[in-house]
């Protein structure tokens, strides 16, 4: 994996820079069109396209733009074809990643992923994005999957950290004190 990281390193810094180097462009937007062009580009049937010699870039690029759900800006169009150009389709997922990441950086946030037995109403979301707010001291933004494994509480990641509130978590917890 280190060999894709260094590999999209380069053209996620160079997005980044075009992306705020350009007066009113949306880094939010970017992020959108970057995170949606690497999940088609993670498509095990789009590999196979890519891996076929008899296929164009000019071919490439028509399928992937016709399947992205919304148009994407003129800037995708150049970045998509420059990727095209260069054979390096098969590492935007690590692009997008290395994306987000910088922008993260640039807000001073953190990505977040809420893992909940439930699932969760906007308010109590909204209770629970201001209680790790203060907890993890930064801007976070939440996206939440829900875990039927952990019977009740959350889990969230930000990052490499882990808060575990679980009642699994709390279950593991009890089963180690026992043992020990």
């Amino acid at each position: 994996m280190a060999e894709l990281a260094t590999i999209a390193r380069p053209y996620a810094e160079a997005l980044y820079k075009a992306c705020t180097g350009k007066a009113g462009t949306d880094l939010n937007g970017a992020c959108a069109w970057v995170d949606e062009l690497a999940a088609i580009a993670a498509n095990p049937q789009l590999r196979q396209l890519l891996d076929n010699p008899k296929v164009t870039a000019e071919q490439l690029f028509d399928v992937i733009t016709g399947v992205a759900k919304a148009a994407l800006p003129e800037m995708a169009h150049n970045f998509l074809r420059t990727l095209l150009d260069n054979g390096r389709v098969q590492v935007l997922p690590e692009i997008a990643t290395q994306f987000r990441a910088l922008v993260n950086q640039g807000n001073g946030s953190s990505d977040a992923v809420v893992y909940s037995a439930f699932p969760l109403d906007a308010n109590a979301l909204a209770e629970l994005s201001a209680t790790l707010q203060k907890r993890f001291a930064r801007t976070l933004n939440l996206s939440v999957q829900t875990d039927e494994s952990l019977i009740g509480g959350v889990r969230v990641v930000v990052g490499d950290e882990v808060l575990d509130t679980s009642v699994k978590a709390r279950l593991e917890q009890m089963k180690a004190a026992l043992t020990a």
